[in-house]
């Protein structure tokens, strides 16, 4: 997984003529190869921060399958700088973190059009936003955690294209926007009622659902008394096995969320409940996403900074 954090200054030259000229070849050949598949389609680059991890990677192959150019480049703050990640057809090289700015500068200079995304880690949400923004290339932020409300300000201030969301299915982002809907209409509607959740992720996910917190401010609103720390994070595969009911092939990428409220008196009680196995659904999200930002980017759209609600309200997902 890509950690883009603050780096000691090091000077690195930018891409040797002869990669770049690699680089445009590959490239070339890659959007003549998705010609047919994109015909009736857009189709521009697109770099996937963080197609080490498996989200990454499978957006990755969300990309190609949507028939975009997918640049053969990746960052990530593990293993060894100089290795490749193969992705369909497509060896993805990878840089380290003291190559970050140089490397996608060089991008940006060879493919004006690209747009990245973003699946890293939550401590390397702010520090990616921060470079992208000086960078003036478009983002979509699929990373969750880091300090939100500064990545906004971020985006803000430097005036970029960007999605950015906590949850990129469109189905559960249909489910947020629905309870959204029902606070703003109906304040108080719970208010009395006690409210559980637990929440359930493949062991490594190491922040509180994102999906969960937007999902417990919605109830805040309809009058539950609730306090973050109060979700149940559950991360053992053993009692994701025997006590949430999560397949054993999906323990290392799933997304289990229940809600269950009670009233006061016991006598009434209403459970909300979604449960995601894999990570095909967020990938073609992400994808949806990024065809959005592009499409909004070329019509030179007043509104810089999206949602996944607003590509859910375009109508024309994939």
């Amino acid at each position: 997984m890509l950690s883009l954090l603050p780096q000691a200054a090091i000077v690195v030259p930018r891409l040797h003529p002869r990669t770049r000229g690699a680089l445009r070849a590959i490239m070339a050949e890659k959007l003549e190869t998705s010609a047919s598949v994109a015909s009736s389609s857009v189709s521009f680059p697109i770099l996937v921060n963080g197609c080490t991890g498996k989200t990454g990677s499978a957006v990755a192959e969300a990309a190609v399958s949507a028939g975009l150019q997918l640049v053969p480049i990746s960052f990530s703050s593990t293993g060894s700088p100089g290795r490749t990640v193969r992705v369909s057809s497509t060896d993805i090289r990878i840089h380290g973190p003291s190559e970050r700015e140089d490397v996608l500068s060089s991008v940006i200079d060879e493919f004006p059009n690209v747009i990245v995304v973003d699946y890293t880690v939550p401590e390397a949400v702010n520090a990616n936003a921060e470079l992208y923004c000086k960078l003036g290339v478009p983002f979509v932020m699929g990373t969750t955690g880091g300090d939100r409300q500064m990545l906004y300000k971020t985006v803000q201030d430097a005036n970029v294209y960007a999605v950015i969301s906590p949850q990129m299915g469109k189905q559960v982002v249909a489910f947020l926007a629905a309870m959204e809907i029902m606070a703003e209409q109906f304040p108080g509607a719970f208010s009395g009622y006690k409210l559980e959740v637990m929440e359930s992720h493949q062991a490594n996910k190491l922040d509180i659902s994102g999906t969960a917190k937007a999902v417990v401010s919605c109830f805040q609103k309809l009058g539950v008394s609730f306090d973050l720390k109060q979700i149940k994070q559950i991360r053992d595969p053993k009692k994701q096995l025997e006590m949430v009911g999560v397949p054993e092939e999906h323990l290392g990428g799933h997304a289990f969320h229940l809600y269950h409220l009670t009233s006061s008196d016991e006598t009434v009680s209403f459970e909300f409940q979604h449960n995601v196995c894999g990570r095909s659904m967020y990938a073609e999200g992400t994808i949806d996403a990024a065809i959005f930002l592009y499409k909004k980017i070329h019509a030179k759209a007043d509104k810089r900074i999206y949602n996944m609600i607003d590509v859910l309200r375009e109508g024309n997902m994939r």
